[in-house]
């Protein structure tokens, strides 16, 4: 799901309205066994790079060509510290890129979150460490009552082209004719910040999305919407992001244990907390969790 997320340069500005420099997680303490594992030709370099593709609010906010902020950044800050190694941020253009520069070399890791698929597992390993649901951005007091998917017979849905979204609406959309109801009136936008904006202006009457980046939007929107079916699959399965990192390496290992640590000691849940994400953790990160497909 991260794709539908990627397109929201122009909201960056906002972010300083919701969260403070004050909110600072307290730095780690290096782990000498856990960076005496890493792969030697990244003990030798000192570093590792981590790739995206474009922003992720409030995950990954990209604020320049090697940093970002968000929740993501704190984690990188966290683990490179436990590591003691630095790592350095890379943007490509999309999730091609980025699996790609993974399995080349180029890049060691991922730091995402990038959604855990079966597929994608054939080819690079998850260190998962959040779980995703997809929910409803809604006008405040939610006059349309839209709190699951068989509530949107008859209304106004919004989401993002070519989503995975956007094929659970159509189907939904058929259960409600078949049923003898009104059809779901779907409205395809090509960014987030285009399908907010149709529901602030009342020309749609939810937005179908994915949660954490919903969240953020919402924070952004002076008390206009408000989030419905929090919490909820509505028509996907398990969803579960994390790391990247390449197939069958020591890094994987290394990696998950790091988070571990920062389970342990609190730092996950503090950085979660902050970013509002509390909705989206999960009890202890897990190797390659998708078990099956989300659909």
């Amino acid at each position: 799901m991260k794709k539908i997320a990627t397109a929201i340069t122009l909201a960056l500005s906002l972010t300083a309205t919701w969260l403070h420099a004050a909110d600072v997680i307290p730095p780690q303490k290096l782990d000498q066994a856990l960076h005496d594992r890493l792969p030697e030709e990244i003990k030798k370099a000192g570093k590792m790079i981590s790739v995206n593709n474009g922003s992720f609010p409030p995950y990954e906010i990209v604020t320049g060509p090697h940093s970002m902020d968000g929740a993501s950044a704190d984690l990188t800050t966290a683990l490179s510290q436990l590591l003691g190694v630095k790592i350095e941020h890379a943007t490509v253009s999309g999730l091609s890129g980025v699996l790609a520069g993974i399995n080349s070399g180029r890049y060691q890791l991922a730091i995402g979150p990038v959604g855990d698929y079966p597929d994608r597992q054939q080819k690079v390993d998850f260190v998962d460490f959040v779980q995703e649901f997809v929910v409803f951005g809604v006008q405040k007091g939610n006059p349309a009552k839209i709190n699951t998917l068989e509530d949107t017979c008859g209304k106004r849905i919004a989401v993002m082209a070519a989503g995975s979204a956007e094929q659970v609406i159509r189907k939904q959309s058929a259960a409600c004719t078949a049923a003898g109801k009104p059809a779901v009136i779907v409205q395809s936008f090509t960014d987030q910040p285009s399908s907010i904006l149709a529901v602030r202006s009342k020309r749609s009457d939810a937005f179908f999305s994915s949660q954490a980046p919903l969240t953020y939007f919402i924070e952004q929107a002076n008390g206009q919407l408000e989030l419905s079916g929090k919490g909820q699959k509505n028509g996907f399965g398990d969803i579960f992001q994390g790391t990247v990192v390449p197939k069958g390496s020591e890094l994987g290992k290394v990696v998950l244990e790091g988070y571990k640590t920062l389970y342990e000691n609190g730092t996950y849940a503090a950085i979660m907390k902050k970013w509002q994400l509390d909705g989206n953790m999960i009890s202890e990160p897990g190797f390659n969790l998708a078990k099956g497909a989300a659909k």
